[in-house]
């Protein structure tokens, strides 16, 4: 759930939209639309209002969120856990006396963190993706799109948007968001983000038999998008290390596999509430 911004455009780059299965988001939803967080894009499709980040942003509530860290290492001792970057401990409040670790990224990133702290969690070695790339198209007027989304029957592109038509947004700005399909960006994964956006503005182009240039136009690969294959259990916790992970990649690629699967991480953690580094 991300949401660009560039200047005074914005897309929502990520996840197009979120839907309730399950009673436990249906609930989170009914409460953040109540208090402007979400709202309906068409039929049980939901967005965050003003972006795809405000539903997680308000969770988060007063929590310290510290940004620009790239973690490299998770360490432990007596004290509890400690978060390192390249170039040592890293300086967040606390640090080197956490009492519990949890991951919440794709599998993939997740794994080389385990391994750093001593930690096993054999099911995450299951877990596979398929990559997208999406493309952000801006026009400097509306270009007669034939919907406000489609899946065209194509081997390149999967998903086409009219990211302005959706709740909250600035609905004066013609902002568009192509999702290629999981073969076409795997087989041009490496590509460089210009070649392509031009590939997919050729065969959008083709797709729509619009002839509009977009004054604005950027390319962002998710290596780690689709999920294909599943850990398995709905969530990962080893008690005596209070260490565990979670994620769309236990239940399924939905939005709500990783609400339903944080929540039942924290369910387990709430029944092992006494630190104890015994591994």
């Amino acid at each position: 759930m991300a949401t660009r911004r560039v200047n005074d455009l914005q897309f929502d780059h990520g996840a197009q939209y979120f839907s309730a299965k399950g009673p436990r988001l249906g609930a989170m939803i009914a409460e953040r639309r109540e208090a402007g967080h979400v709202d309906e894009w068409f039929d049980g499709a939901f967005v965050g209002t003003p972006a795809m980040t405000a539903p997680a942003r308000a969770m988060a509530g007063g929590q310290v969120i510290i940004g620009g860290c790239q973690v490299t290492a998770l360490r432990h001792d007596r004290a509890g856990w400690s978060v390192h970057a390249a170039d040592g401990l890293a300086e967040i409040p606390g640090n080197g006396g956490f009492s519990a670790v949890i991951l919440a990224m794709p599998a993939p990133q997740a794994l080389p963190l385990v391994a750093s702290a001593g930690v096993a969690l054999p099911e995450l070695e299951r877990v596979r993706y398929a990559p997208c790339w999406a493309l952000m198209l801006a026009f400097s007027e509306p270009i007669g799109l034939p919907g406000d989304r489609y899946r065209p029957d194509d081997d390149a592109i999967a998903w086409i948007a009219r990211n302005a038509s959706k709740p909250g947004r600035a609905h004066d700005k013609e902002t568009v968001v192509i999702h290629a399909t999981p073969d076409w960006s795997r087989r041009h994964l490496e590509w460089s983000p210009d070649l392509i956006a031009s590939e997919l503005i050729l065969r959008f182009h083709a797709i729509t038999g619009l002839r509009e240039q977009p004054y604005f136009y950027a390319a962002h690969r998710w290596r780690y998008a689709l999920v294909e294959e599943t850990a398995g259990p709905a969530f990962l916790w080893n008690a005596g290390a209070r260490f565990g992970a979670c994620g769309d990649w236990c239940l399924g690629p939905r939005v709500e596999a990783a609400f339903d699967s944080g929540e039942a991480l924290a369910a387990a953690i709430l029944q092992t509430s006494e630190p104890k580094i015994d591994f």
